[in-house]
């Protein structure tokens, strides 16, 4: 059981945040009145008092919202609590959707003593029910709901499609065909062949996001801008390699072009990522092949299902 501590807002984005009395968690939303506020997952932003206080023994005089957080909580690791992670203030729910970020524009604390803690060990979630909290309140942590759906984002990799020359097709089909068959795909993404891009998303997604499994279509064939198989092998620890060469085999059985694919697929922590084709029928046929397996995969990884052998 943890505290909450302070509750901080800001009308703007890319401020310091300030202390207020009391607040208003709206479901789906966020905190009323908060710039960070909406349709999206990063709807609140928590920050362990722990590691505030262990910035200030440092030398920096920082007050609470100085690293834009909403909720200073105390009794809590948050980095250390796995995606999905639930907390309760009052009558209120909240669900951890991504782990650090990116600090795109370094804000007044970095500029200052040259380091923000933000990035590093604040948590961010989105709101499951609402309700009015206050500092004080006790915060309940719960574990991620057994029964909850695996995550997934499709990205599509195309230098066209990222500029607006070509429509995607492939990346919503797969979207489509993901949520049909029961996952929750909580990103999806057009982004071009640029590597760095690629491994950048690629780890965002597995390292912050914790995502289940990453799909990708297009930038696995001949042309020197396909990359989509170096960026995978270069984010993964472990390989899976019997994943793409199960889904070259049975798209050889449509096309023997299929011998052309170098798609790849692996695992980085707890997420699998796995290349697909780039064309939507290739998308649409690996997908009916790969799915009746995939959730035991899923499953094996995230320590759900106890991995079996036949005899």
């Amino acid at each position: 059981m943890g505290k909450l501590i302070a509750i901080c807002i800001s009308e703007d984005k890319g401020t310091a945040k300030n202390p207020v009395q009391s607040a208003v968690l709206r479901e789906d939303h966020g905190v009323e009145g908060d710039a960070h506020a909406g349709n999206w997952h990063r709807q609140v932003s928590l920050l362990g008092l722990e590691k505030i206080e262990a910035f200030r023994r440092q030398g920096a005089q920082v007050d609470f919202g100085a690293f834009g957080e909403n909720l200073i909580v105390e009794g809590f690791d948050f980095r250390n609590l796995p995606v999905g992670t639930r907390f309760r203030i009052g009558d209120a729910l909240l669900e951890m959707t991504q782990i650090g970020k990116e600090c795109h524009s370094h804000c007044a604390i970095f500029h200052m003593v040259g380091d923000c803690i933000m990035p590093r060990e604040g948590v961010f979630a989105r709101v499951l029910s609402g309700g009015e909290i206050h500092p004080g309140d006790e915060v309940e942590e719960i574990p991620p709901a057994e029964d909850r759906p695996y995550t997934c984002a499709c990205v599509t990799l195309s230098d066209k499609g990222a500029k607006g020359e070509r429509k995607d097709e492939s990346g919503p089909l797969m979207a489509q065909m993901m949520r049909s068959a029961g996952y929750e795909v909580v990103e999806e993404l057009l982004i071009p062949d640029e590597y760095d891009r690629i491994v950048k998303e690629l780890v965002r997604l597995a390292d912050q996001r914790q995502v289940d499994v990453i799909m990708t279509t297009g930038g696995t064939g001949f042309s020197p801008r396909d990359i989509t198989p170096e960026a995978t092998e270069e984010v993964c620890d472990r390989m899976a390699p019997g994943i793409a060469e199960a889904i070259r085999a049975f798209s050889m059985t449509k096309t023997p072009r299929a011998m052309l694919s170098r798609a790849a697929s692996g695992i980085r922590g707890g997420s699998l990522i796995i290349n697909l084709p780039g064309s939507p029928k290739a998308v649409g046929e690996s997908l009916e092949f790969l799915l009746p397996t995939l959730a035991h995969g899923l499953g094996v990884l995230a320590g759900r299902t106890a991995d079996c052998a036949r005899k």
